[in-house]
């Protein structure tokens, strides 16, 4: 039987994931930051809960000691706390633009180097990465978010080559659109108060946005898929997961950089 690790379990597609692993057979260490809170995963047989904070290193710290006590052997590590500051980048504070990198990239790095040593003795194990349809796109008024996901592109591409050499494999999950809490409970707005310039701007981007008929995922559907991109055997690197991730990202190739911008801007801004 095999053995997950899941950062951000609490709702949402962590939950889902750490749900739908379970029911396959595998052993889950699923993280949050109040396990104390949990009301289903608790009840579930293969799941283990444990307190992790991906900002706090020695919340990290401690996690991993514990997981890699309770189970002989870790052998994939899914890396999807995460969270987005929404509006103008001009209205975000020092501290928002801090926490939404701290959260979404130093966090899965600081993960990701908890449980390198356990996968480097075994000569084995799979880093997955959790970034967006947004590490690959933008959107308008989501510059913090996309700074994000762009870095665990970047991060994750170049990582699996030094991974690679050591028997451990690393692949980044794009989903689109997902039904879950994320514009609410995981999304923050940022606002700047005497700053109007960006109001107009904002309301056209939240009428279009409503019309743009793009279709969202459940976080059920997102978990098989991710389970999929575990199992398939495959060295591939990207797994885009949502037919509107595949519409967006494919009109972006088929028309070009400059192009897929313009028509974004036209689309969302007009």
């Amino acid at each position: 039987m095999k053995t997950i690790v899941i950062t951000g379990s609490s709702s949402g597609i962590g939950k889902a994931t750490a749900k739908y692993f379970a029911e396959q057979g595998w052993k889950v260490a699923a993280t949050m930051r109040t396990p104390e809170k949990a009301t289903e995963l608790n009840q579930l047989d293969n799941v283990s809960l444990y307190a992790l904070d991906v900002t706090d290193e020695a919340s990290i710290a401690t996690a991993t000691e514990q997981i890699l006590s309770d189970f002989d052997t870790v052998d994939v590590v899914l890396n999807n706390a995460g969270y987005a500051v929404a509006g103008a980048f001009e209205s975000a504070t020092p501290e928002q633009v801090k926490r939404q990198f701290d959260t979404n990239v130093l966090g899965l790095m600081s993960v990701t180097r908890a449980f390198l040593s356990h996968f480097r003795a075994n000569d084995a194990g799979m880093f997955l990465n959790v970034s967006s349809i947004g590490g690959l796109v933008t959107f308008p008024l989501m510059s913090l978010y996309h700074g994000t996901k762009w870095a665990v592109e970047g991060f994750s591409e170049s990582l699996s080559y030094e991974l690679s050499e050591l028997g451990i494999q690393v692949k980044i999950i794009e989903p689109g659109g997902v039904d879950t809490d994320f514009s609410g409970r995981s999304m923050t707005f940022a606002a700047k108060e005497g700053l109007t310039a960006y109001d107009e701007m904002l309301g056209k981007f939240q009428a279009n946005w409503g019309k743009s008929g793009l279709t969202r995922s459940t976080a059920e559907f997102l978990a098989e898929g991710i389970y999929n991109a575990t199992t398939d055997g495959k060295t591939q690197l990207r797994y885009l997961i949502g037919p509107d991730a595949e519409q967006v990202y494919g009109m972006r190739q088929q028309v070009g950089d400059d192009a897929f911008v313009a028509g974004m801007k036209q689309r969302m801004l007009s």
